[in-house]
């Protein structure tokens, strides 16, 4: 049986560069190789696409220093012809293909890989491609229009203000001002278009405002200034359903942080005692319905397709949307493949069904 070819592309200039190879080591170790021949190519930090070794432990995540991919003298191109053809150019200048190819799997996190830049170069090359399309992908991203999309759907959100860097720096006194109609500290400031909570700090004492906007502001010109939400942290995974059925949503998690002051970068991947999953979240029946609809109504208030993860505060007066994340991670501590795997779908039948929808988009 011919094998489906599959690029799995991954790194990218963000600050996710490294949660990406993470999340490339996990599909790499996971997706069936009886099935697929697998194709990996790696974006620097530079942005410059090379090829990539097919060795999980290169790229897992590990603690201290994290993978990245390095620029070896070697460039990946893409056809532009609709072709589905990839080559490769050595440091001589010998030129080669690699052939066609059936599909790409960006497993892409933040800004240039997660936020539509890198679904639109391949929609503009006609390669079929896992996960959002365009607008998805960049509503996804982009945490004021998430909110103002789920608004509009009538889903609840956290209550919230947006912030750019020019209003700060023209108007700081009556930013603050709009600020502080959000209430009582603490707040929560998030850069607009970043995730793993990079460049995200919680400001208890309006001593510490401006180092956090500072912080915020080394990752995105536009933030998000938040209201701390009281109550328990849950999330669920959605996968889009094949010839238009609904999407799919799956049990709940339930995220316990110790001994931080909220569920950070190092948390999330480096301090593996400083955070607790618990699949099943121990919800009631009514509660987990109520979660799913909701989950599901977020991704198609983006216009979702592929997959998603949504995340969600239960606080005393019910469920709040935080946010909705187009490429969650696949890291073999990820919420994700461990939220389907509880609901029945493997991370080797996950990856399946993901690819299975790209192609059948196409």
């Amino acid at each position: 049986m011919k094998k489906t070819r599959v690029v799995i592309l991954f790194g990218g200039k963000s600050s996710e560069h490294s949660i990406s190879c993470a999340t490339a080591a996990g599909v790499l170790g996971a997706i069936d190789r009886n099935k697929y021949e697998v194709i990996p190519i790696g974006i620097t930090k530079q942005g410059i696409f090379v090829p990539a070794q097919d060795n999980v432990e290169r790229w897992a995540l590990r603690a201290g220093e994290l993978a990245t991919v390095s620029d070896e003298g070697s460039r990946i191109d893409f056809s532009m012809d609709g072709s589905k053809e990839i080559f490769e150019t050595q440091p001589n200048g010998s030129r080669k293909s690699i052939g066609i190819v059936d599909v790409v799997f960006p497993v892409l996190h933040g800004p240039f890989g997660e936020d539509g830049t890198i679904q639109g170069f391949l929609e503009l090359a006609g390669f079929p491609y896992v996960g959002n399309g365009v607008l998805a992908s960049a509503a996804g991203m982009d945490k004021e229009f998430t909110k103002a999309l789920f608004q509009a759907a009538g889903i609840p959100v956290t209550e919230h203000v947006v912030l750019t860097e020019g209003d700060w720096l023209a108007d700081p006194e009556s930013a603050l001002e709009k600020v502080r109609k959000l209430g009582d500290l603490p707040l929560f400031v998030k850069p607009a278009r970043a995730g793993s909570s990079v460049g995200v700090s919680k400001v208890s004492n309006w001593n510490d405002f401006e180092n956090a906007l500072a912080i915020a502001f080394e990752q995105d010109s536009k933030l998000v200034v938040e209201r701390q939400v009281v109550g328990r942290e849950l999330e669920c995974a959605v996968l889009d359903g094949f010839d238009a059925a609904a999407p799919r949503v799956s049990i709940a998690g339930e995220i316990v942080v110790h001994g931080r002051e909220f569920y950070d970068f190092e948390a999330k991947y480096q301090d593996k005692d400083a955070v607790e999953l618990i699949i099943p979240a121990k919800i009631s029946a009514a509660e987990l319905s109520e979660m799913q609809k909701i989950a599901s109504r977020a991704f198609r208030a983006i216009g979702g397709s592929g997959l998603a993860r949504v995340d969600f505060f239960l606080t005393e007066k019910g469920f709040l949307v935080n946010e909705i994340n187009t490429m969650p991670g696949f890291t073999p501590i990820s919420m994700f493949p461990a939220l389907w795997q509880e609901s029945g779908i493997s991370y080797p039948e996950l990856i399946d069904e993901l690819i299975g929808l790209a192609l059948a988009k196409h």
